[in-house]
């Protein structure tokens, strides 16, 4: 019998951006507002979901016009309810690990530790330009995100925390007080190779974008081989976008429209500038890479993961993503309220239902 330690964990985007989560036309029945987003932490905590990602954006791209500060927003969403746990979205760069650490420690004394962290090392070139932030170099930026999350978890852990960084420096600093425990977990994303040899280094989950089992599978045992070697332990989070309807051809139907009413101009720009940060890797890669247009459509490739489709055809599809390492599923919906709804009602009691007949044949093959 599985237990909910060892159970998949579901995850939502917060909409604190405005656009939905798809660079598409079509009608989103999603708002950014914090009215909207209180009462949609309410109804995925009672759904079933274990925790939401609010985004960080400084400038407007890709239907993004406007957008509510992370740290902050994160705060309204944890005051509304009472068992989800809210990850923050921090830009190394903008924001100083010293500040962070005090920001996320006071709210984990006021919340009983349900805020986590997503350190986002950047991407987007003209947002630190926008703002007066020095761009840095791709693997430089992923060198500055281990130094911040050192930082993070000494401040945390430590009294008299001294740290000689090439980007951080602290000298015998003690913050009262630490945050609860457990500590804030810390969460990254990446998919280029100094984004997972950073995640086997120090990082507690890594978010990969959607992609197919047998590709998240070889992430997967990537990360894991080099944290094993690391002694370190880190778990897998992938992105998805939900599409999930009473028959498999109105969810298709679901998918053709946004892909169809996608704003090609809006795709490209996106595309351009993702792509051009992939090959500024070292390897020439990253996490868009191999992404086609209508991949783009939804901007962490979430089409790719396939969970569109029946609740019995999406539960399937998430117990193999679990098979083969996966820990957590990111969601993104079209209508985030009543998709959020239907989710935790037709879809998650499905997937409790195949895991625990997984672990009653994986017992009985013992």
């Amino acid at each position: 019998m599985t237990t909910s330690h060892d159970q998949v964990k579901f995850a939502y985007w917060v909409p604190n951006v405005s656009g939905g989560l798809v660079i598409s036309k079509i009608e989103q029945r999603t708002g950014w507002d914090i009215n909207y987003n209180r009462r949609l932490a309410q109804i995925a905590e009672q759904a079933g979901f274990d925790y939401a990602l609010s985004q960080i954006r400084f400038t407007a791209g890709y239907g993004a016009e406007f957008q509510h500060e992370p740290v902050a927003f994160s705060h309204a969403l944890l005051a509304a309810t009472t068992k989800l746990k809210v990850i923050a979205a921090l830009l190394p760069g903008p924001w100083n690990p010293a500040v962070a650490a005090k920001q996320i420690a006071t709210i984990s004394r006021l919340t009983e530790g349900r805020v986590a962290v997503n350190i986002v090392s950047g991407w987007f070139r003209g947002e630190f330009t926008a703002i007066g932030e020095p761009w840095l170099d791709h693997d430089e930026r992923y060198r500055r995100s281990e130094e911040f999350i050192r930082a993070l978890r000494g401040i945390w852990t430590q009294d008299n925390f001294t740290f000689r960084g090439d980007f951080y420096r602290f000298s015998d600093y003690t913050l009262k007080p630490k945050p609860a425990h457990p500590l804030p977990e810390i969460f990254q994303g990446g998919s280029s190779r100094a984004a997972r040899d950073m995640a086997a280094r120090v990082s507690d989950w890594y978010f990969t974008n959607g992609n197919s089992v047998a590709e998240i599978k070889k992430q997967v045992d990537d990360i894991r081989a080099k944290a094993r070697a690391n002694d370190h332990s880190v778990k897998i989070g992938v992105n998805a976008f939900a599409i999930a309807r009473d028959s498999e051809a109105e969810a298709c139907a679901v998918l053709d429209e946004i892909i169809v009413k996608a704003d090609p101009e809006a795709v490209n720009a996106f595309g351009h500038e993702v792509k051009n940060a992939g090959k500024a890797s070292p390897e020439g890669q990253g996490n868009w890479a191999q992404s086609s247009f209508e991949d783009l459509v939804q901007y962490n490739d979430g089409f790719k993961t396939n969970l569109i489709g029946t609740p019995e055809q999406i539960a399937e599809r998430i117990v193999a993503l679990k098979e083969v390492g996966v820990d957590l599923v990111l969601l993104g919906f079209l209508h985030f309220q009543e998709e959020v709804e239907y989710f935790g009602r037709r879809v998650i009691p499905l997937v409790r239902t195949l895991e625990a007949k997984t672990a009653v044949h994986a017992q009985a093959a013992e």
